[in-house]
């Protein structure tokens, strides 16, 4: 009986357990793999939602100062501000129609004449209208935080500041 032959059946019976190990090695590595690049695609994909969102309220701000801006302009008679304990209202009188804003419960409003209020801006974390006096002219300032959506965004403060001159003003 020779013990060296290699077509024994033990012998043949050690190299296939190898083999399925090495593909059970093999299967995981790859299960691992595919989880790392999953986790890193979900990632950059919760990353890109929030950059739309932030870009989205970012817009969303600019267009609404710049009509802010345009009002004020416009704005040929009083401008009287109203400020209460969580709310504030900006009544601009231009002609025979007013326009005014609100802020309340994290959202800016914008009502022209007798009409609905409109939301002109939601998210907002503070809002501020104030006469900003200087020589010669009366300024407004508008200074607008949004609050940032992502829970971890601590390079992104949302902060405007919007400055507009009434027509009545500038005409002095």
């Amino acid at each position: 009986m020779n013990l060296n032959n290699k077509s024994s059946p033990s012998c043949r019976a050690c190299r296939s357990g190898f083999a399925l190990i090495e593909c059970l090695v093999y299967a995981f590595l790859m299960v691992l793999l595919i989880g790392a690049a999953l986790a890193a695609f979900y990632r950059c994909v919760n990353g890109s939602m929030g950059l739309r969102r932030n870009a989205e309220d970012i817009s969303t701000a600019l267009l609404a100062g710049e009509r802010w801006r345009d009002d004020v302009r416009a704005a040929s008679g009083r401008i009287v501000l109203q400020h209460g304990v969580d709310d504030e209202l900006l009544v601009l009188a231009s002609g025979g129609q007013e326009v005014s804003y609100h802020f309340a419960t994290n959202a800016v409003w914008r009502r022209s004449g007798a009409g609905n209020w409109v939301c002109a801006v939601t998210n907002v974390k503070s809002s501020t209208m104030l006469a900003d006096v200087r020589t010669g002219v009366n300024a407004w300032r508008w200074e607008l935080e949004l609050r940032p959506r992502a829970k971890h965004s601590a390079r992104f403060r949302p902060l405007f500041t919007f400055l507009a001159v009434s027509e009545r003003s500038a005409a002095r």
